[in-house]
Order: structure tokens, then sequence, then C-alpha cells
């Protein structure tokens, strides 16, 4: 679930609920169309996505450390809670990704840049997240089975109210929609 907020009365809200830092990333996702069916009519994503790690508490984590993933997001499963299936891999060389959706027909779409702060609180992983073009919003979720996503959704919004953030004002379009939404008002 997603909501616009600001963050510093939401990261007192965390401190307070003694929720627990896990890092601070940068994260450029660049979205992908696809040459034999319409991502937006399926409902679907497909993206690359450059993370660097700010900070960090986990050892094996070091500072500045760089990630590329390749991720595919299904159609919704649940449109309450923005729930979908989702598959995510890393891989070594970003530049030969690119190479290869390029090659077989696939074009860069758009382009979200975010900076991301993660929490830890009552098994959910609560974001703080800043988007270039957008402004400030928190993110809290979790993984689910097919057959608890009720469950997950009623959790993740009392942590949105443990928090003060009221879950009916939720986002339910991506960050990706927001951005072309806005630049097609322009």
């Amino acid at each position: 679930m997603k909501v616009r907020a600001g963050h510093e009365t939401v990261e007192s809200a965390l401190n307070a609920a003694g929720a627990e830092f896990v890092d601070s990333v940068v994260q450029e996702d660049t979205y992908y169309d696809a040459p034999h069916r319409n991502f937006a009519e399926t409902d679907e994503a497909l993206r690359i996505r450059r993370e660097q790690n700010l900070q960090s508490d986990q050892a094996e984590a070091e500072d500045g450390t760089e990630t590329t993933k390749i991720t595919y997001k299904g159609p919704l499963l649940e449109a309450e809670s923005k729930s979908r299936e989702e598959h995510e891999t890393s891989v070594a060389d970003r530049e030969a990704v690119v190479g290869i959706f390029d090659g077989l027909g696939f074009e860069p779409a758009a382009t979200v840049r975010k900076e991301r702060a993660h929490y830890r609180l009552d098994g959910y992983t609560v974001t703080l997240d800043s988007v270039d073009g957008l402004g400030e919003f928190v993110e809290v979720e979790t993984e689910t089975e097919d057959d608890d996503i009720e469950a997950a959704r009623e959790g993740a919004r009392a942590v949105l109210d443990d928090l003060g953030l009221d879950a009916d004002e939720q986002i339910r379009t991506s960050y990706l929609g927001l951005l072309l939404a806005d630049n097609a008002g322009e």
C-alpha cells in the first residue's frame, strides 16, 4: 500500500514504534516496452533497476555497493492492495542486459529515479520514497501467498494507521504511471 506523506513525521512515528532501519538506496528504474504486446494494456511491466546502496546495517553490504536487477511484474492479482506476481533476479552486467533487450526489440519507455529508506516493522517493510518529479511517499509491503492477500492487506492498513497515515488515501498507480500521467498533463 502506498500513500503520499511527508517523511519527517513518519520517521518520528517509525522510531516511536520501534521500527528497525534496514538501509538507504538510490534506485534508477528503466521500464521497457515489448515488441510483441502492449504492457500498458496487459498491466505488466519489465524493468532494469540500478540500485546503489547508500548505507546499510547488513555486514555483507558495503556503502556504495551497486547492483542491477531485472524485474517482471504481472497483472494485478488484487486491485485493492496492488498485489501482483513478481519475478526478479540480479545480473552481473547491466550493459549486457540492455544489449539483449535492445537486440530483442524491447525499447526503453521511461525512467523513474527515487531515493528510498527501508525499515522493518511488525513483519512489514516500510519504505520512505522520494521520487524525482513526484515528491514523498510511504509504502508498506510484505510477501505473501495468493490465499493470504486479504490478511496481508489488513496488516498493511494497520501499520499505516500506527504511523498516523490513512490507508483510505492509498495510491494504486505506480510511480511510472504517476510520472507518465504528469508528463501527459504538461
